[in-house]
């Protein structure tokens, strides 16, 4: 049986908050992520804390990617094709945990997000399809 890769590849983007990174999502989000992977230069993140707009405007960037970073909207940055261990670098560079700042990422603050992963994470009950609205 042979199964269409796009469909297949369409179904995980009806996971209510995941954002599966995908070939589309890489080429997309291609010179966003070089922009993160860049901050592993000492040199590049001072460039970058000293200006950050400037620095972000010497990449061949969407706007809406730029702003994103600009608004630390990780989030956004994923939905723009970012990949979260890349996007570690400018957490890093901003001087937040990557659990700090992926609790930014589900509306919580750092001491209940905590709380919630030592528990054992979120419940598996609630709305498990954005389509079929279950």
């Amino acid at each position: 049986m042979t199964r269409d890769i796009h469909a297949y590849l369409a179904e995980l983007e009806d996971i209510p908050g995941t954002r599966v990174f995908t070939a589309e999502r890489a080429r997309q989000g291609y010179h966003l992520n070089q922009f993160a992977m860049s901050l592993m230069s000492e040199e590049s993140r001072v460039r970058f804390t000293r200006d950050e707009r400037a620095y972000l405007d010497a990449w061949p960037m969407s706007e809406a990617q730029k702003q994103a970073v600009l608004d630390r909207d990780y989030n956004r940055c994923l939905d723009l094709g970012g990949n979260i261990y890349f996007l570690s670098k400018l957490f890093a560079t901003d001087g937040i945990s990557f659990a700090e700042a992926v609790s930014t990422m589900t509306g919580m603050d750092f001491d209940s997000y905590r709380k919630m992963m030592a528990a054992g994470g979120r419940s598996p009950d609630g709305q498990r399809s954005i389509r079929e609205g279950r």
